[in-house]
């Protein structure tokens, strides 16, 4: 395989359809101390509640610095190779293989943090994701090869290879990411509080948390917080597990005898991981119990776009609280259109597939539904999406 690699230099940001320009994340310094990435906000939704016949709580990651729950988890590694950076006074350049939500967020964290980033993308990638990344703070942008296996090749020959304090930033599979996505559960915990008739505290008061599953590392991250946190009702009294995914993690707790706070449920909440089809390798792999690997990618949803995932989502993916369901494009997209309607919030299909399953009508295919049952929708949001993509979705899909 020959590649040529085409360096794209920040051009002038064009205005937008509607006269506007992004604006670009400011530069701090003060990186050991600040995270990158933001709480964001549960709110109830009353029209999705009606449709689905049960209470349906949005947690809207949309709202996340780079407009995607992968602030969490890619803003962990970056800020853990920060502080652990061997000569603090030089930044760290750190680089990403991806045209797509998780190069966004790696530029976001870098840039609030002081650091340097450059991100490898296909040739296929659009001139306006490559105008985002430069307005939120890349270095540099590069654009090499047909895909982006060819694009990650690239990078880790020619670019990481030469730099002594680079680091590798991947889109999902690295436990850093898993721990930073564990936040979002430890926000649920509060955010939830006591809200069970049955004396349930926080997460335990959760009846499903739903996402959307590309590679699998928001499900790792949701399902590891969900075993810390339960783990730790059952902890000696007085003692609580940290909640800040930059430190170490508590160690686990192994005995039960007297002197230990009793949990107030021993029953996790389920996790229900959506895909579209054309992209169901999570879906099949767990119904092959072993990873499955796709040919290729035939979704619109292409943030969705992983043709294996992480063998640790499969691990998951086999336990009894975990299911598994596909949606259709059409599904999706109307989802994302009917969203923006009722909710007034733009997102791409590959977040419409998790609002599908609402808009559909099928949760109850998943799960048993009741007026009382409370169940967590993750709005994991993404840029790939604007009003010209959604009239597309009208224009398409009849809507």
């Amino acid at each position: 395989m020959t590649v040529t690699p085409i360096d794209v230099f920040p051009p002038s940001p064009p205005a937008s359809e509607q006269g506007l320009k992004e604006e670009a994340i400011p530069v701090t310094q003060n990186a050991p101390n600040t995270k990158p990435w933001i709480e964001t906000p549960l709110v109830e939704s009353p029209v999705l509640s009606k449709l689905a016949g049960c209470r349906i709580f949005l947690k809207l990651e949309n709202l996340q610095p780079s407009r995607s729950f992968k602030s969490r988890g890619i803003g962990n590694l970056v800020l853990k190779a920060v502080r652990s950076n061997p000569s603090p006074e030089i930044p760290r350049t750190f680089y990403a293989p991806s045209g797509g939500n998780a190069g966004l967020a790696c530029v976001v964290a870098a840039t609030s943090l002081g650091q340097r980033s450059i991100i490898v993308v296909p040739e296929t990638t659009p001139q306006k994701m490559i105008d985002k990344l430069y307005t939120n703070g890349a270095e540099r942008v590069v654009q090499v090869g047909k895909n982006i296996a060819e694009a990650d090749r690239y990078l880790k020959e020619h670019l990481l290879a030469y730099d002594p304090l680079g680091v590798y930033v991947p889109p999902f599979d690295h436990p850093d990411i898993w721990q930073g996505a564990e936040s979002l559960v430890d926000e649920l915990d509060q955010q939830l509080g006591v809200t069970s008739e049955q004396g349930g505290q926080g997460v335990d008061a959760m009846d499903a948390i739903v996402c959307s599953i590309g590679g699998g590392g928001l499900l790792i991250g949701i399902c590891q917080g969900l075993e810390r946190i339960q783990s730790g009702r059952r902890q000696p009294k007085g003692k609580r597990v940290s909640v800040d995914p930059t430190m170490p993690p508590s160690p686990p707790v192994e005995s039960v005898e007297d002197g230990f706070e009793d949990s107030t449920s021993s029953t996790k909440p389920l996790v229900i991981g959506v895909e579209t089809h054309g992209c169901e390798s999570f879906n099949l792999s767990v119904t092959s119990r072993s990873l499955v690997t796709l040919p290729g990618i035939t979704s619109i949803a292409t943030s969705l776009g992983c043709i294996t995932v992480a063998q640790r989502a499969l691990h998951y993916g086999l336990q009894d609280h975990v299911r598994s369901t596909l949606v259709t494009d059409r599904e999706a997209c109307e989802a994302c259109i009917r969203f923006v309607d009722d909710e007034r919030i733009l997102v791409e299909p590959a977040c419409g597939a998790t609002l599908a399953l609402i808009y559909s009508g099928r949760l109850s295919e998943v799960m048993d539904v009741s007026r009382e049952k409370k169940v967590v929708l993750i709005v994991c949001g993404g840029s790939n999406v604007d009003l010209s993509a959604l009239q597309k979705y009208r224009d398409i899909y009849g809507k």
